[in-house]
C-alpha cells in the first residue's frame, strides 16, 4: 500500500493538525517538510514527527525554492497568502490540499482553479464538514429519497461568544482586508454543504448583517485597552480567564505552541489576544443572515451569530414526505416521514472519533489519501476545488448583497460582473 507523501506549509493551528495525522495514519501517510516563519512553531510539531534539519524550512519561499518533496503540499498559510503559495506549488508540479478559503479574492479563486486545471494538478479543499458522519448521514437519507424531494433548508452557525472574540474581533480574521470577509472565512463550509446535499446550483443570493456589538461605543465603563490592567468585573471576554482555562489546547495554543500559565500572560501583555473586545480595530461582522434560492426553487436560510453561549452548527432540511434535523456538536440527528414514527440516529455507532470538527479532519485526510491513492471507496464527498468553488461564488455574492443594504444577487450576472 503506497503512503502519500505531505509537505505542509504553515504550521499553524490547522497545519499542526494536518501534520499530526500521521499519528493517525502512519501506513497511509508521511509527513516530509515543514515549512513556517515562526521557528518556535515547526519545533513543537516536530517533537512528535523527528524530521532532519533540511527538512525544516523558514518560509514558504524557502520551501519552494528546492525542487518537489512530496506528493502533495498542505497550504494552510494565511487567507491572503493562498494564491502565492498555492501557484508556486502547483508550478513547482505538487498537488495541494488547500485549507479554506481558496482564497480571500474571487478573481484569485478562479485563478487557482484555472491553474489547476491547467497543469493538471489535482487540489483538495479543506471543507472538513463533508467528511463528518453528521453530514454524511444527513446526504445518504436525503440521497435514498425516503423523505421525497428536498423543498426547504434551515440553519444556523453558532460561532458561539468567545470563538468570535477570539478569531473575529482579536484574531487572525478579524479584519476584512488582512484576511477574508466573515461570511467566507466562516462560513463557505456551510454554502458548500447546502450544495452538497441538495445536488443544486445556487440561483439568488440576498444578506443582511453587520459589526454592531464589538465596538469602542459599546465598551463598558472604565474598561481598559489590556484585559490584564481591566478592573471590570464578570466580563464575559476577560482574556487572561478564558486562555489560562484552556491550557493546553485551543485556543490557548494558537497563542503559543506550548502554552503554559506564564507564557499565555506575557503574550497577553502584548498581542492582540489581551486585547479588549470593545477597543480593536476589527471591522468582519459579528451577525449575518443569508438567504439562497436554488434550482428548482429549493430555498435556504441561513444564519451566523456570534451570540451565543455554546459553539454549534444546527440544521433541518425539510421535504416533501418528511424532515431531517440535528444539531452538529450534539452529535444529535433525527428524521421522519410525516405522520410515522421519529427515527433517532445513533451516530456513535457510525464512529468513535468526533475530534477536530466532529471527526472531519481525520475523515478529511483519510478520505483524500484514499482518493490520491486510487483506493476502492465512496468518494462522493471529496472536495476537489471544481466542486468547492462554487460555495466561494456564493459567499462573495452574499457579501455583495450584504454591502448594498440586501440587494438581491443574482448568480450569473454576478459571476459575469466578476468575469468568472
Amino acid at each position: 500500500m503506497k503512503k502519500i507523501t505531505f509537505a505542509v506549509c504553515g504550521v499553524g493551528n490547522r497545519g499542526t493538525r494536518y501534520a499530526l495525522m500521521q499519528e493517525r495514519y502512519p501506513e497511509d501517510m508521511e509527513i516530509v517538510a515543514l515549512a513556517d516563519n515562526r521557528r518556535e512553531r515547526i519545533d513543537a510539531v516536530n517533537k512528535k514527527l523527528g524530521l532532519p534539519e533540511e527538512a525544516l524550512f523558514d518560509s514558504a519561499d524557502a520551501l519552494f525554492s528546492v525542487p518537489k518533496l512530496a506528493d502533495i503540499v498542505t497550504i494552510t498559510t494565511q487567507d491572503a497568502q493562498h494564491r502565492e503559495h498555492a501557484l508556486k506549488a502547483m508550478e513547482l508540479g505538487y498537488d495541494l490540499l488547500l485549507e479554506k478559503p481558496i482564497s480571500n479574492r474571487i478573481e484569485e479563486v478562479t485563478e487557482i482553479q484555472k491553474t489547476a486545471e491547467r497543469l493538471g494538478r489535482q487540489v483538495f479543499i479543506c471543507h472538513v464538514l463533508r467528511y463528518t458522519v453528521f453530514y454524511k448521514e444527513i446526504k445518504r437519507i436525503l440521497d435514498s429519497g425516503i423523505l421525497g424531494r428536498v423543498m426547504t433548508i434551515e440553519a444556523a452557525e453558532h460561532v458561539g461568544y468567545y470563538h468570535q472574540a477570539h478569531s473575529y474581533v482579536r484574531g487572525n480574521w478579524h479584519r476584512e482586508e488582512d484576511s477574508s470577509c466573515m461570511i467566507l472565512a466562516k462560513c463557505c463550509h456551510d454554502m458548500d454543504i447546502f450544495l452538497w446535499l441538495t445536488g443544486k446550483k445556487c440561483l439568488r443570493v440576498s444578506s443582511f448583517g453587520s459589526l454592531d456589538y464589538f465596538t469602542r461605543e459599546n465598551a463598558p465603563e472604565g474598561s481598559a485597552e489590556r484585559c490584564l490592567d481591566c478592573k471590570v468585573e464578570n466580563c464575559p471576554y476577560n482574556a487572561p480567564r478564558f486562555y489560562l482555562e484552556h491550557i493546553p489546547g485551543w485556543p490557548s495554543n494558537v497563542l503559543e505552541p506550548e502554552p503554559t500559565p506564564e507564557n499565555i500572560l506575557e503574550n497577553l501583555k502584548h498581542s492582540d489576544y489581551g486585547r479588549c473586545v470593545w477597543k480593536m480595530d476589527n471591522d468582519v461582522v459579528d451577525h449575518q443572515i443569508v438567504n439562497l434560492q436554488l434550482e428548482d426553487h429549493v430555498t435556504v436560510s441561513f444564519t451566523m451569530t456570534g451570540f451565543n453561549e455554546i459553539q454549534t452548527r444546527k440544521i433541518r432540511v425539510m421535504c416533501t414526505e418528511g424532515e431531517i434535523w440535528g444539531d452538529f456538536e450534539a452529535n444529535d440527528l433525527h428524521w421522519q416521514r410525516y405522520h410515522e414514527e421519529r427515527h433517532d440516529i445513533d451516530l456513535n455507532a457510525l464512529t468513535d472519533d468526533f475530534d477536530g470538527h466532529g471527526g472531519g479532519d481525520a475523515g478529511l485526510m483519510h478520505d483524500v489519501v484514499r482518493y490520491y491513492r486510487g483506493d476502492d471507496f465512496d468518494s462522493s464527498s471529496i472536495t476537489t476545488i471544481a466542486r468547492s468553488a462554487e460555495s466561494h461564488y456564493v459567499a462573495f455574492a452574499a457579501e455583495a448583497s450584504r454591502l448594498k443594504d440586501g440587494e438581491l444577487v443574482r448568480m450569473d450576472e454576478f459571476l459575469n460582473e466578476q468575469g468568472e
